[in-house]
């Protein structure tokens, strides 16, 4: 996403958060300052499910015609026997060809808090020849149900299908924005109480390719509504390795994808942590780089994460898939509810992704205001002030940034502020992607399972 303070591809998903109030007052997020407060603090509920199939009893447990769970290391849903053709005319290539097909429902997931939003993410493996689409259907609070919205066509290459978010899709209860599902108005108390989701895996004709889904699932949730959040109390002194890369320096490279550099923080950011775990590319996958490009593995990162729809590199659920693209790792989009969530995650060695938007003068030293910008969180101070790898910066040696702990955290938890003109606007409510080893250790299931990511 562009760091300019313009108006963002989200505005109208963030807005629907921001309306969020109505029907919530109940509830709240994870208040780090409650949860830091001392013996006897009670800690309110969290607004945030997160529900993952992940296990060979999971995939088994869900309805397939034509797929089947596979067990091992890493169990997964692949193609058994195709139960059907498609023709798909692809909107951003003109081209339409023909698909055999298997698909894979989940079990009905009631949700823990029922929802304003649901995101979805997936991790998977899709040679070329294969690719892949996730749709939700679910159950409103009054007993009605959404159609099935599709989340997603994704494939880890472009050269089957372009992958891409689908517009236009209503049922003037709900819509989806790009990766969002939402309730069109939450003042009604309208929620979303349960979900389905259903897989589509796609090969070409004749051939034994397929798919393997590890991983996919749906972070539900009813974020309150609010200007301002409550302060933490810091718990951590802790700083991770993790590699610095700036967006600033591709500024006007592969303009295609989404103007360049300029509007590349969410792939640049997903790089970082991705080398953070060990992921590199090969020669030959950077060899359609520019060789007088630097860090071209940030060019890759752009282009395979970039949704044909949305013209843009900063689908959410597209960076968690891609990051999950190598070798050992997987990703999710969550939302987390406090900087004490954060200090758990750096505490297990496991960096954040976080999505904020803020003017010039909300962030003491960013030196410039955005609509939506993602940073990674790589630790904190013995102040409790964020240290923060900001991709917005003008070379590799400034990413590394230290930004006040209260402005930080109101910038990134809250959903309304005011833009340079004035105006209310909307936050992301504390959207974070993690990205983590597809085996953790110990100590960092127990941080992912403090956050409710399993």
């Amino acid at each position: 996403m562009s760091r300019a303070e313009q108006p963002s591809r989200r505005t109208v998903l963030a807005a629907a958060v921001a309306a969020a109030v109505t029907g919530s007052a109940g509830t709240a997020l994870a208040d780090s300052a409650t949860i830091a407060g001392g013996a006897g603090a009670a800690a309110p509920a969290r607004t945030i499910d997160n529900r993952a199939w992940t296990t060979y009893t999971d995939w088994r447990s869900g309805s397939a015609k034509g797929a089947r769970a596979v067990a091992g290391a890493r169990p997964g849903l692949v193609i058994a026997s195709p139960v059907g053709t498609l023709d798909y005319p692809d909107p951003h290539t003109g081209r339409t060809s023909r698909w055999e097909y298997a698909t894979w429902t989940s079990p009905v997931h009631r949700l823990a808090v029922p929802a304003t939003e649901v995101i979805p993410s997936w991790n998977a493996h899709t040679p070329d020849g294969t690719w892949l689409q996730i749709e939700l259907k679910g159950t409103y609070s009054d007993g009605t149900d959404t159609p099935w919205y599709v989340m997603g066509r994704w494939a880890a290459g472009d050269g089957d299908i372009r992958r891409t978010s689908v517009d236009d899709q209503g049922d003037g209860r709900s819509s989806v924005w790009t990766d969002t599902f939402a309730v069109d108005d939450p003042a009604s108390g309208l929620r979303l109480k349960s979900y389905r989701l259903r897989l589509t895996l796609y090969r070409r004709p004749g051939t034994r390719l397929t798919p393997t889904v590890w991983r996919t699932g749906a972070m539900g949730s009813d974020v309150p509504d609010r200007f301002t959040v409550p302060a933490s109390t810091p718990g951590l002194a802790q700083e991770l390795a993790v590699p610095r890369y700036s967006q600033e320096i591709h500024v006007g490279q592969y303009p295609e994808y989404d103007n360049g550099g300029e509007a590349w923080c969410s792939p640049t950011s997903s790089q970082m942590i991705i080398e953070y775990w060990g992921g590199r590319l090969t020669e030959e996958q950077l060899s359609w780089v520019d060789p007088d490009y630097a860090d071209p593995q940030v060019c890759h990162a752009a282009r395979y994460t970039y949704d044909y729809q949305y013209a843009g590199c900063g689908n959410w659920p597209f960076n968690a898939a891609y990051a999950a693209t190598f070798k050992g790792l997987q990703g999710v989009v969550t939302r987390l509810g406090s900087l004490t969530d954060l200090e758990t995650l750096i505490a297990a060695g496991i960096p954040a992704i976080t999505s904020q938007s803020f003017r010039k003068e909300e962030l003491t030293g960013a030196g410039y205001g955005t609509a939506g910008h993602l940073m990674t969180v790589i630790g904190f101070t013995a102040e409790g002030d964020v240290i923060a790898n900001d991709p917005a910066s003008p070379s590799n040696d400034a990413v590394r940034r230290v930004y006040k702990r209260r402005e930080w955290e109101n910038i990134w938890l809250r959903t309304k502020r005011y833009n340079a003109s004035g105006k209310v606007v909307s936050g992301t409510g504390g959207v974070c992607y993690l990205y983590f080893p597809a085996r953790p250790t110990p100590r960092q299931r127990a941080a992912l399972a403090a956050v409710g990511v399993r």
